[in-house]
């Protein structure tokens, strides 16, 4: 009918115009987004599924951890699937069974602890800094929060060395670290005073 009311009609977008390539990039850029997103989430869970485990293994009455009782922790971390792994090596032992079993779970695991136990044996495997008194006592304190994994402090700890260094050797090292931080606070400081200054002289020269 002519007095009807025509119905809206969308445009359709042609496959070829700059519309459609604009909006295709678009759709990619949205899932890289995402992807990128969810890669992060992941990592952040698995630092602190990490990092919990290390607060587990803390001893309530201790409060300085030698490199020798840090190392000794790292090797328990490096067997942490041991039963999980006997468990697989078990299930493959069954006669008549035909194929290996959670083989590809398997290869992870063994791929995993070859490069944890590579950085370990060499340039350091990272964990969060109990050497040092200030920054054990944050780590005792964290919730858990991956929010907050920002504020806990790590260090890469090598086992190379160990057994020809004197306590005497750690304790020096363990000051030097300790008198780095402060002066690393020190000058944080003094930026942030110089700031403030540079500030108020905007402010007066303002008025």
């Amino acid at each position: 009918e002519p007095g009807a009311q025509k119905g809206k009609t969308e445009k359709v977008v042609h496959p070829y115009s700059r519309k459609a390539a604009y909006l295709a990039r678009e759709e990619l850029r949205l899932k890289r987004k995402e992807r990128h997103k969810n890669d992060k989430a992941t990592r952040l869970s698995n630092i602190g599924e990490k990092l919990m485990w290390f607060q587990e293994q803390l001893d309530p009455l201790k409060t300085n951890y030698t490199k020798k009782d840090a190392c000794d922790i790292i090797e328990r971390y490096l067997q942490r699937f041991d039963a999980e792994l006997e468990q697989i090596e078990l299930l493959n032992g069954i006669k008549g069974r035909q194929g290996r079993l959670h083989g590809a779970r398997e290869a992870v695991i063994k791929q995993t602890i070859e490069r944890e136990r590579a950085q370990f044996e060499g340039v350091g495997f990272e964990i969060p800094d109990i050497m040092n008194a200030k920054h054990l006592k944050m780590f005792r304190e964290w919730t858990g929060d991956l929010k907050k994994l920002p504020n806990i402090k790590l260090r890469k700890v090598s086992n190379k060395g160990l057994d020809t260094k004197s306590d005497e050797q750690e304790k020096d090292e363990e000051k030097d670290e300790e008198d780095k931080d402060a002066l690393e606070e020190e000058s944080q400081e003094g930026e942030e005073e110089n700031l403030d200054n540079e500030q108020e002289d905007m402010l007066l020269m303002s008025d």
